[in-house]
């Protein structure tokens, strides 16, 4: 009896251990750095990889980067709570793998675009919707300064009212305020928009697709941006949301 007795609580043990000891990797969150490009190739991607990177080991998630766009399928993308599309441009996924990332986004996946993700795939209406708005035209790289509108979100409470940085800053086709929630915009007599002027200028956003989770920033055309500590925190704050860690 007394040996039936012992096996019994030994096994109540072991099965309460094996989930004590799994939970931390269980509660890693995974993320792929997507930088492929078939228009103009940003020479910042290689530093923004290293900082994601960099973040990743600092703040307990794991980072993949990759230029292949077969892993768009429904079983590699299931093991990612994001995606971040670096810098992509022009068309970078077949009809197949577009379907696929829908899905994935659809079914409560991440999407994190940076700076010219907004100049990718504009013939699918999906990604469309996703990054917000596509981009039009950029004038030369200048200080401009960026007004921060929400103060709170994960990604903009570190930085001040009004935020002065020198990047590329794109114009946009459509103002995407209205469809998604905009978290900081430019003041465009800060520096000069160029033919592409816009008025209201949002420049980074979040929203929600279905149970997916979408954010944008501008930023990120320099390599010096991938060094700045401010942008790096907006960076974090980004895919924290994209993960679904932090809301939009």
């Amino acid at each position: 009896m007394r040996t039936a007795i012992l096996t019994a609580v030994l096994l109540a043990a072991a099965a309460l251990a094996v989930p004590a000891a799994a939970a931390p990797e269980h509660g890693r969150q995974h993320v792929l750095v997507f930088s492929k490009t078939a228009g103009f190739r940003h020479d910042s991607i290689e530093d923004g990889i290293a900082a994601i990177e960099k973040l990743g080991h600092r703040h307990g998630f794991t980072v993949e980067s990759t230029e292949d766009s077969k892993v768009f399928t429904d079983a590699r993308l299931r093991r990612y709570d994001a995606v971040v599309w670096l810098s992509t441009t022009g068309d970078v996924l077949d009809p197949a793998q577009q379907g696929a990332f829908e899905r994935y986004v659809r079914g409560g996946g991440g999407f994190m675009g940076v700076h010219a993700a907004a100049d990718t795939e504009y013939d699918w209406p999906f990604y469309g919707e996703l990054v917000g708005a596509y981009f039009t035209s950029h004038p030369e790289i200048q200080p401009a300064t960026v007004l921060v509108e929400d103060r709170h979100h994960d990604s903009t409470a570190h930085l001040p009212e009004r935020w002065d940085r020198t990047d590329e800053w794109y114009n946009y086709a459509t103002n995407p305020r209205g469809a998604v929630h905009v978290l900081a915009s430019l003041d465009e007599a800060s520096y000069d928009p160029g033919d592409g002027a816009m008025g209201d200028h949002p420049i980074a956003w979040c929203h929600t697709i279905d149970d997916g989770r979408a954010f944008y920033t501008g930023g990120g055309h320099t390599r010096e941006s991938f060094g700045d500590p401010a942008f790096l925190r907006h960076l974090l704050g980004g895919i924290r949301t994209a993960t679904g860690l932090r809301p939009c």
